[in-house]
């Protein structure tokens, strides 16, 4: 069973930025991991796709919404993967969740994802 924790989140105003944390625990955790993704949620709205990376090689993908603003990375002797987000935008707005897919490439639906984080509030005021 894996177990994820997720932090950092919070208001800040348009073209600040903002750190998620996301730490991952459990007996199984490590041979459970595959690749680490960042999603996000509005009231309302189908949870959508932010950055994802291989939790071995560290291969990235992001959204297109996330490309060239956020960073997504991970610390493997802490168990740990980050999504740095810079330039924040009022549409970013939005609940984040971290979660693990067992997949042997990225994917970016959110059925390819076995183990979710409660989420964090992010909030960009314009």
């Amino acid at each position: 069973q894996v177990q994820l924790v997720e932090s950092g989140g919070g208001l800040v105003q348009a073209g600040g930025s903002l750190r998620l944390s996301c730490a991952a625990s459990g007996r199984t955790f490590s041979s459970a991991i595959y690749v680490m993704g960042w999603f996000r949620q509005t009231p309302g709205k189908e949870r959508e796709f932010v950055a994802a990376i291989s939790w071995r090689r560290g291969n990235t993908y992001y959204a297109d919404s996330a490309k060239g603003r956020f960073t997504i990375s991970r610390d493997n002797a802490k168990s740990t993967v980050y999504l740095q987000m810079n330039s924040l935008k009022p549409e970013d707005t939005a609940v984040y969740y971290c979660a693990v897919s067992p997949s042997a490439v990225i994917p970016t639906l959110d059925t390819y994802y076995n183990y979710w984080g409660q989420g964090t509030q992010v909030t960009v005021s314009s």
